[in-house]
């Protein structure tokens, strides 16, 4: 089983769309292994993005990351990384496909509602950003 982290983002929170979709996640045959509701700090979002740091979108991105709450969480299951990412859609929800959550409730490339890990390599590094081995359950 694959591990990868979800984040909904501060826009889908402020409109309570956390269990919404953690439904999707579930019907999507992924388990929430772990999860939890916490505001970043600015400095917490820049490292956390720190990968961006050179784009030009990095410091709206931040703000925005460290404007609300977010929900951070562990999902789990055969593929939870290409299966997330299929459930989100294209970063820009414009072009993401009917039926993703971008595309569903996302407004702009920046307020696209999630963010998922990209590769186990990210997945391992974004997880334990967020959370300690004890905090998992499976």
């Amino acid at each position: 089983m694959e591990k990868t982290l979800s984040i909904i983002k501060p826009d889908a929170v402020s409109k309570n769309l956390t269990g919404v979709i953690n439904a999707k996640f579930e019907q999507a045959k992924l388990r929430i292994v772990a999860q939890k509701r916490l505001q970043l700090t600015t400095t917490q979002a820049e490292e956390f993005y720190e990968v961006h740091r050179e784009r030009a979108f990095y410091s709206s991105l931040c703000e925005h990351m460290s404007s609300g709450p977010i929900v951070a969480q562990v999902l789990c299951g055969e593929n939870a990384i290409a299966k997330n990412r299929d459930l989100m859609g294209a970063t820009n929800p414009a072009n993401a496909d009917v039926g993703t959550l971008r595309r569903e409730y996302g407004e702009s490339i920046e307020r696209n509602v999630v963010h998922g890990s990209d590769s186990p390599e990210n997945a391992a590094l974004e997880i334990g950003f967020f959370f300690s081995k004890l905090e998992i359950i499976e």
